[in-house]
């Protein structure tokens, strides 16, 4: 995998060449301040925030007195940091999107800090609601500071230019989402993108699933891309219609789901899972899918949590959890 493979898999990169196959989106260039603040490693503090926290009332004198903050002189209040113009564009793209999208940089998404968000999910409708993606996301630093550590070539890294990709926010069916593998511009490989979970409709279904995405590759995106070897993600609705989702590099850099990057490369043991009747079809590409719930996984971006007791301190949602958090700073100045 070579740089340049890495750079024509950048959103803007492909966008314009599939707009007509895929989700209406919005591409904003990141402003270098805002790319400092969110590689900033301090104190999570969310900016672009248009409606300020609402503060429930003390039920009485001494609770408004035990939660009260410092009013040292020595305290260091945190201020985030603001950028109205960035905040302007972003919000009319939000707007003109329908009011609701999906973030991402050039490559990824935070699909990592999904738990962090107040709603559990990537549906953003406003720039705070991204910031608090984005800097909680491992993906996201990944696209900013290695975008090019697996390639293979000893070039110097290319003069980067970020950029904020806004798309449509649409309510996507995990099961119906698969990740395509093609090598020197041949579909050898689909596999099921949610392969935690068991989809019944997948297993039964998978011959026509299989033909539908070949039919999608042959027409629309086969000797249209910009390499011969990459990775692309569709979706399939209830009608059947395939969607093109995003591209992504061939190579160790990318998830090879139910595949091994080792089958992939050298093609070995790909249709060794094929009927017998695929089998004989030598354009057929290897169709995988978790077959029973016995071999259901859990979520790969577990391990990417918090505990549950610092999420609900972090977001307030306990209140009980504040209160003594604040006892607890307290009286640790007290003994101080």
């Amino acid at each position: 995998m070579k740089k340049e493979h890495v750079l024509h898999c950048q959103f803007s990169a492909w966008y314009p060449l599939f707009q007509s196959l895929t989700i209406k989106s919005v591409i904003l260039p990141l402003p270098q301040n805002v790319k400092d603040y969110l590689l900033d490693d301090g104190t999570l503090v969310v900016s672009g925030r248009e409606d300020p926290p609402t503060c429930s009332q003390p039920d009485s004198d001494d609770e408004a007195e035990e939660i009260q903050w410092s009013d040292d002189e020595n305290t260091t209040t945190l201020t985030a940091p603001e950028f109205p113009e960035f905040t302007t564009k972003v919000q009319e793209a939000i707007n003109s999107l329908g009011g609701s999208v999906f973030p991402k940089l050039n490559w990824s998404a935070p699909r990592d800090a999904y738990w962090i968000a107040m709603n559990s999910s990537l549906k953003c409708k406003t720039l705070s609601d991204i910031f608090l993606l984005f800097k909680s996301s491992d993906f996201i630093t990944r696209d900013f500071t290695q975008p090019f550590v697996h390639c293979t070539d000893d070039s110097p890294d290319p003069c980067m230019e970020y950029e904020l990709v806004l798309r449509k926010w649409c309510e996507l069916i995990p099961g119906a989402e698969f990740r395509c593998f093609v090598k020197e511009n041949k579909l050898i490989g689909i596999s099921q993108r949610d392969y935690t979970q068991y989809y019944d409709h997948i297993s039964k279904q998978k011959e026509e699933i299989c033909r539908c995405i070949q039919d999608f590759f042959k027409n629309y995106i086969q000797y249209k891309f910009l390499d011969e070897d990459f990775v692309f993600d569709i979706y399939r609705d209830s009608r059947g219609k395939v969607w093109l989702i995003d591209f992504n590099p061939f190579g160790e850099v990318t998830d090879s789901l139910l595949f091994t990057w080792e089958e992939l490369i050298s093609g070995k043991n790909l249709k060794a899972d094929l009927t017998e009747g695929d089998a004989l079809e030598q354009d057929s590409p290897a169709f995988r899918c978790t077959n029973s719930e016995v071999t259901v996984q859990p979520s790969p971006y577990l391990s990417y949590r918090l505990p549950k007791d610092f999420v609900d301190l972090s977001t307030g949602e306990d209140a009980h959890k504040l209160i003594d958090f604040l006892k607890l700073k307290r009286n640790q100045q007290e003994d101080d």
